[in-house]
């Protein structure tokens, strides 16, 4: 998930994605916002969690939950890593105190994109982009520890949604910029998100590139099939 593939007739080849983070429990990770928030926290601010100070997250388990997972965290146990944005919507959506647990698929970033109506700002968190072993790595955690501190500071969820949104679009731009191609294509199942898809398509503009967009194949796994037939041909 969340990777900038650079695309040749040929072939293609990965130039970037999103530094990964474990998914404690796997599937049930995708079910329970509240678990990949705390994956988030571990990676960012290490297994002592004080300097957290009284998040909605942690408030969201019990004693012995939280010893498990965190031991589960600790020895990378029953936990693969990924680099889903999904997943890093589920954790921001939890962090804020929005959704702990989800009854369907993308409820926690359906509901923290419903968050960003009405609100006007074009700020953004901070991040990272270094060269790593297969590529450019997108680094989320300076964003993390900056929205710990809205919370704590009670910046609105609104506001904070926005920022995350915003930041997202402009890890786009960064990564297109270092890589110098032209044509930027948007795809997969976060670019359902109309906040995230009409702002990053003004950004990508804004910057001199040449934003493309589903118009009648969707986005997410509706278009994979179609993915696989159009690279096939070219086989």
């Amino acid at each position: 998930g969340r990777e900038f593939l650079r695309i040749t007739q040929t072939g293609f080849e990965r130039v970037a994605h999103l530094r990964t983070f474990q998914l404690p429990g796997g599937e049930k990770a995708v079910k329970e916002p509240r678990r990949v928030a705390l994956s988030i926290l571990h990676e960012t601010f290490g297994a002592d969690l004080d300097e957290c100070g009284d998040l909605a997250v942690l408030r969201a388990f019990t004693d012995q939950e939280r010893r498990v997972l965190d031991g589960m965290l600790e020895r990378g146990l029953r936990s693969p890593r990924t680099s889903s944005a999904g997943r890093l919507f589920d954790a921001v959506a939890s962090i804020i105190g929005l959704r702990q647990m989800c009854r369907f698929e993308g409820q926690a970033a359906m509901e923290l994109e419903f968050l960003t109506h009405q609100i006007e700002t074009d700020a953004s968190y901070s991040f990272g982009l270094s060269q790593g072993s297969d590529g450019r790595v997108i680094d989320w955690a300076e964003m993390v520890r900056e929205i710990v501190r809205d919370v704590h500071g009670e910046v609105s969820n609104g506001v904070i949604a926005a920022k995350f949104h915003n930041t997202l679009v402009e890890m786009m731009v960064k990564v297109a910029q270092s890589c110098g191609e032209e044509k930027i294509v948007l795809s997969g199942g976060c670019f359902q998100n109309r906040y995230l898809t009409e702002r990053a398509i003004k950004r990508l503009r804004d910057a001199g590139f040449r934003p493309y967009w589903h118009q009648r194949v969707p986005p997410n796994d509706g278009g994979i099939a179609l993915g696989q037939v159009a690279a096939v041909s070219r086989m």
